[in-house]
């Protein structure tokens, strides 16, 4: 194989086109790369940092869940004792004003039965003196035997 003009020439046309590819071709590309590299590694960092940060949301999501249903639990529980509390009160008053509505029903009885009796007394004295006009056939004077009648009527 001879070595002659040609191939010279085409070496030389060779070795000018790798300086100007390494001069004006290779530094945009590699620049190109460069950012091109850089940004997925922004996006790779990117991607990790909102994986950290779902993870801490899901567990302040869990936490603040937990602590709502604390909360929830701990009112019903409450509004479960207010609840009981109330019965109790109610039952309470309702018992006061049973015993309330019995005492004033004792009291009226008492009254009637205090009633009845003087009525009774007054009836049985009327009777009394009715009986002892007839038996000894004459007129008795109420007021000068008002309290010989009282005297009766307390003993009745």
């Amino acid at each position: 194989m001879n070595i002659n003009a040609t191939l010279i020439g085409q070496a030389i046309w060779f070795a000018l086109f790798v300086f100007f590819c390494m001069k004006f071709v290779w530094p945009p590309i590699s620049r190109a790369l460069d950012e091109r590299k850089q940004k997925i590694a922004e996006g790779l960092s990117a991607a990790d940092r909102a994986e950290r940060d779902l993870e801490l949301a899901q567990e302040k999501a869990s936490a603040n869940l937990k602590d709502a249903k604390d909360k929830a639990s701990e009112i019903i529980e409450q509004a479960n004792r207010r609840a009981n509390q109330i019965v109790e009160e109610a039952k309470d008053q309702a018992r006061a004003e049973g015993e309330r509505l019995i005492a004033k029903a004792q009291s009226e009885i008492d009254q009637e039965i205090n009633r009845a009796r003087e009525e009774l007394r007054k009836e049985v004295s009327a009777l009394a003196l009715s009986g002892a006009e007839k038996v000894l056939a004459r007129e008795v004077n109420r007021d000068s035997h008002k309290q010989l009648l009282d005297e009766l009527a307390a003993q009745l």
